[in-house]
């Protein structure tokens, strides 16, 4: 469920509400007057599951030779 921010049109109060976007929106915790919902630049993401790490890639099969492997004074 989305984080939602509020502002009281009547004392100016700034408060969130964890709740459902199809959930009324809700009344003021301080003097119960009438809210308008703030819109939010910040947003949070949590990325779960496999896919978001590089550790998680496929890595290249073993038919590639790495620089620097071979020993000095040996040509290919």
């Amino acid at each position: 469920m989305p984080i939602y921010e509020y502002r009281c049109r009547r004392c100016g109060h700034v408060f969130e509400v964890l709740q459902r976007v199809s959930d009324p929106a809700p009344q003021c915790p301080v003097c119960g007057g009438e809210v308008e919902r703030l819109l939010s630049t910040g947003v949070g993401l949590v990325f779960k599951g496999s896919g978001f790490y590089i550790t998680d890639y496929v890595k290249k099969s073993g038919g590639e030779k790495k620089k620097g492997s071979c020993k000095k004074g040996k040509k290919h």
